[in-house]
């Protein structure tokens, strides 16, 4: 049995479409990443995106676990032209296209971005790759990238899982059986 313990990276207090923009975290409630630290296993290791505010959480919350590499493969869903713009501003844009992506998540993408299935094939790589045959895996990331592997474990639709919360340093498990993947707990704040 391997176990993911997804941990969405601090608040960035952007209220933009934030994917592969790096902007940093908000960090400074270190009662919660105390507490979050001592609820994930201690003999896990720590790996996460290569954004900052990924990187800087992983590294408030590591406290002498091993690190892995940072993981391009973990990143948040690039937006593309929309990248650090605001509903409204893409809105007035093109409605017709961003009303298609946020009902109808897919295969349809913002220009020069991925889709929803682009993103979810692109973090199943890098969790296949990094999943070994025990143990556990704290891994510190995005609520896109999170969703993707929630998506997986329930075997529901894009649109489903796009209604489920995933809190700034929340704890998401996942557990990988050899053959399925199941769901362990999902947005809890230690």
């Amino acid at each position: 049995m391997v176990s993911w313990w997804w941990v969405r990276h601090g608040p960035t207090h952007r209220r933009d479409m934030n994917g592969w923009t790096d902007v940093p975290a908000d960090l400074s409630d270190s009662a919660a990443l105390a507490r979050l630290s001592a609820y994930l296993p201690e003999d896990a290791p720590v790996i996460s995106s290569d954004l900052s505010r990924a990187i800087d959480t992983a590294d408030a919350i590591q406290q002498g676990r091993a690190r892995l590499p940072h993981e391009r493969g973990l990143r948040e869903i690039h937006f593309g032209a929309w990248e650090a713009r605001t509903f409204d501003a893409v809105q007035e844009e093109d409605p017709r296209l961003i009303r298609r992506y946020w009902e109808q998540p897919g295969d349809v993408c913002p220009p020069g971005g991925e889709s929803w299935n682009e993103l979810c094939q692109r973090v199943n790589r890098a969790v296949d790759w990094l999943t070994g045959e025990a143990g556990h895996v704290i891994a510190v990331a995005h609520f896109g990238t999170i969703l993707s592997q929630v998506q997986r474990a329930r075997g529901c639709t894009a649109v489903d899982v796009l209604a489920q919360d995933i809190d700034n340093l929340s704890v998401t498990r996942l557990d990988w059986d050899g053959r399925h993947w199941s769901e362990g707990k999902t947005n809890l704040i230690p």
